[in-house]
């Protein structure tokens, strides 16, 4: 999953020429350089912390190799004493924690510099660095003998701890996972069939890359760009004077999303519409046809199911699911989608009208939506992401989070000096709990966009990365590192950013903390690592709940000449306004959630599940040369084949979660003892107990998704108390 989002940014470079004449299987040859004296890790200072400011692309290559190297022999060292082992959390799994250790460490500071300065650690280095740190870490999920060394432990009759027994169950269900208890030809057949998706998704995934830098548009005219925010003004422009253009629309994500909103010619976003949804189809460029690729993964992935024992794919998938059971993820789905979609028709007649009166006489369609529901936000509740930059300066952005965080946790947040980092605008932090002398985590913050060197992606503004996870047999403590694209301060102004980065900012952040305080003893359960991919962006979600309370958003905002918060009827506002065609908004997210289940769970052609969907999910028709599964890389080239819906499913928790602090609010409950208990369950616990577990002993029952509809302002007949 690491790896996933880099390579949409930069395999379109030089892909052309092998797109068409390299035939070999693997995307990458990795080139490790010989092990020489550079090899010691020479990476951290004495203080424990990353050697940022002396750090070289040498040093991390030769490094990441002796301790994959180091990591392989120590994994055939802890196989052969598995094999008459009396304790395997003793003999076993604590030895490969201390194995983890330095090679994660490494790992995360190389990931770090990749994302908050790429000239110091440029991509294909990084691949290389990745790749080599992923083969050796796959080891030890992929060893017979500490396999059979989790099973045997787990049929051992001694009670188990929540966090030993999901130790076991994770190591027995990724070896099963890799087919470890997969015999003879059929364990030949599932290696075959694992190299030909390596070899099918790296195709679809280049040609998608290829096909968005193929099509172009170029606006020369400035009136069509006089609604256009700066950022994007500058992200278009081709000449030196981004002010005088020309400017260039492309389907890059960064470009084509907000082009889509702000642009007022009705056949410009036509062409750039068509254009992307019929991406890599039959229609454009039959060498960049992504068809056969799509229909061959489906058929591998069924078999590689089958061989596993499954009877889908979309069925193997949900075994790291919170959810359990397609039949599950459909009943929720389906649920939301009757009380979403005929408030979708409500939302777009409205739309019509608002348009209408406004001089458009045709119907809408779906060119269309983006440009108009920008509008008639605006129209409806004085918002624009753009305009009310100035009443939320980052600096006070940031002190107010920190401030949130301290008295719902009761945590204290430090800023450390003399620290060394990438760069001169990344800052340092401690945070220590109120019965500790020392810090209990720390972590880096790298707010600032710097033109070319940070990975720019429209609808993930901002990347966490756990560089250190707590180990108790290492004795090491957690350490992060949070890697914005925030509007860049002047000389006379902060930071300035929208009401969408300050949730970002604290959607990160939210994220972080389960890394930060888990209190679990296994690195490979502790915060982030081992939870459920549909609950993965829980704590991140339940923090960005805190922006639609009015007095945590007086506070966050302050306009930066005056001082003086959100004006009050923007401050409520705010829930409408994120209510604002949730029907629409919502039908779209089911209707892809439901379309990757169904490409994995049923054999019928692509477009007929596609045609069979639609109107189930969509008011305005379907276009009979719409192809956009075709560039649908999440779930077909990257990790996300049947966990489309996984955002949906946080979304649901998180607001399920968050609702316990609102009855707080306006019952008896004093709101620090939610805020207490949620940190002893789902920020301390982490992966360490099952996400079911864990919300029924915050919440005292099973999840509901009463408390979504509630945000989105949707009505919740459809579901049964």
């Amino acid at each position: 999953m690491a790896l996933s989002f880099l390579r949409s940014s930069v395999i379109a470079r030089n892909v052309k020429r092998q797109l068409y004449q390299n035939k070999r299987n693997a995307g990458y040859v990795v080139l490790i350089p010989e092990i020489g004296e550079d090899a010691e890790n020479t990476l951290l200072s004495d203080n424990g912390l990353p050697e940022f400011n002396d750090i070289s692309i040498e040093k991390c290559i030769a490094t990441i190799s002796k301790q994959s190297l180091e990591y392989e022999n120590g994994v055939r060292q802890i196989e052969h004493a598995s094999e008459n082992c009396k304790n395997a959390f003793v003999e076993v799994f604590k030895p490969l924690e201390k194995l983890d250790s330095q090679l994660e460490l490494t790992w995360g500071m190389a990931k770090t510099l990749y994302l908050g300065n790429s000239s110091l650690m440029p991509t294909k280095s990084y691949i290389h660095i990745h790749e080599r740190a992923h083969k050796a870490r796959s080891t030890k999920f992929n060893s017979i003998p500490i396999f059979q060394a989790a099973v045997t432990e787990k049929n051992r009759l001694k009670k188990l701890t929540d966090e030993e027994q999901r130790l076991l169950d994770k190591y027995i269900l990724e070896g099963k996972l890799n087919g470890l208890d997969v015999k003879g030809i059929k364990r030949d057949r599932l290696n075959n069939v694992l190299s030909g998706l390596q070899k099918e998704r790296q195709m679809f995934r280049d040609k998608v890359n290829i096909a968005n830098k193929v099509f172009t548009s170029t606006i020369k005219d400035d009136r069509l760009m006089r609604e256009f925010p700066d950022t994007l003004v500058y992200s278009m422009a081709m000449g030196a004077d981004p002010q005088k253009g020309p400017w260039k629309v492309t389907l890059q994500p960064h470009i084509y999303e907000p082009f889509m909103q702000y642009c007022p010619d009705r056949d410009l976003r036509w062409n750039a519409w068509q254009a992307h949804v019929q991406r890599c189809s039959n229609y454009v460029n039959k060498e960049l046809e992504t068809g056969t690729n799509l229909e061959n993964i489906r058929s591998l992935r069924r078999e590689q199911a089958t061989i596993l024992g499954y009877e889908t794919y979309a069925d193997m998938s949900m075994e790291t699911k919170m959810a359990g059971s397609v039949e599950n993820v459909n009943n929720v789905l389906d649920s939301l989608l009757e009380s979403a979609r005929s408030m979708q028709d409500v939302e777009l007649e409205l739309l019509q009208r608002y348009a209408q009166e406004r001089g458009f006489d045709v119907k809408l369609e779906q060119w269309d939506i983006p440009y108009w529901q920008r509008k008639q936000k605006w129209s409806l509740y004085g918002f624009d992401e753009d305009k009310i930059r100035e009443y939320f300066p980052l600096p006070r952005v940031i002190t107010s989070l920190f401030n949130l965080c301290s008295q719902l946790f009761n945590i204290q947040i430090v800023e450390r000096t003399g620290i060394h980092t990438w760069h001169k605008d990344v800052k340092f932090y401690d945070v220590y709990d109120e019965s500790s002398d020392a810090p209990i985590a720390n972590f880096y913050l790298d707010p600032y966009a710097r033109q070319d060197l940070k990975i720019r992606i429209y609808d993930d503004a901002g990347w966490h990365i756990a560089i250190r996870n707590k180990c108790t047999s290492t004795e090491t403590t957690p350490l992060s590192a949070l890697i914005f694209n925030f509007q860049t301060p002047s000389e006379d102004k902060p930071s300035l950013l929208t009401f969408n980065e300050v949730g970002i900012l604290f959607q990160r952040f939210g994220h972080c903390l389960r890394h930060l305080l888990t209190k679990a003893n296994y690195s490979e359960v502790a915060g982030l690592s081992n939870v459920e991919w549909d609950a993965a962006e829980v704590c991140g979600q339940v923090m960005t709940h805190w922006l639609y309370d009015p007095n945590t958003i007086r506070s966050v905002s302050g306009h930066c000449e005056t001082g003086e918060p959100l004006p009050d009827d923007i401050v409520k506002n705010l829930q409408n306004i994120r209510g604002h065609m949730s029907g629409y908004n919502l039908c779209k997210e089911l209707y892809l959630s439901k379309l990757d289940l169904e490409l994995h769970s049923k054999k019928a052609f692509w477009r007929d599940i596609v045609r069979e969907l639609w109107p189930k999910y969509h008011a305005l028709p379907f276009d009979k040369y719409d192809s956009h599964p075709l560039s649908f890389t999440k779930i077909i080239s990257e990790e996300w084949g049947s966990a489309y819906y996984c955002r949906l499913w946080s979304r649901m928790i998180a607001a399920d979660i968050y609702s316990a602090f609102e009855e707080a609010r306006q019952g008896d409950q004093d709101v620090l003892d939610v805020g207490k208990r949620y940190r002893d369950t789902f920020l301390a616990v982490g992966g360490s107990c099952h996400p079911s577990e864990v919300f029924r002993r915050f919440r005292g029952r099973d999840p509901s998704p009463h408390a979504l509809l509630k945000n989105l302002g949707l009505p919740k007949k459809a579901i049964e108390e």
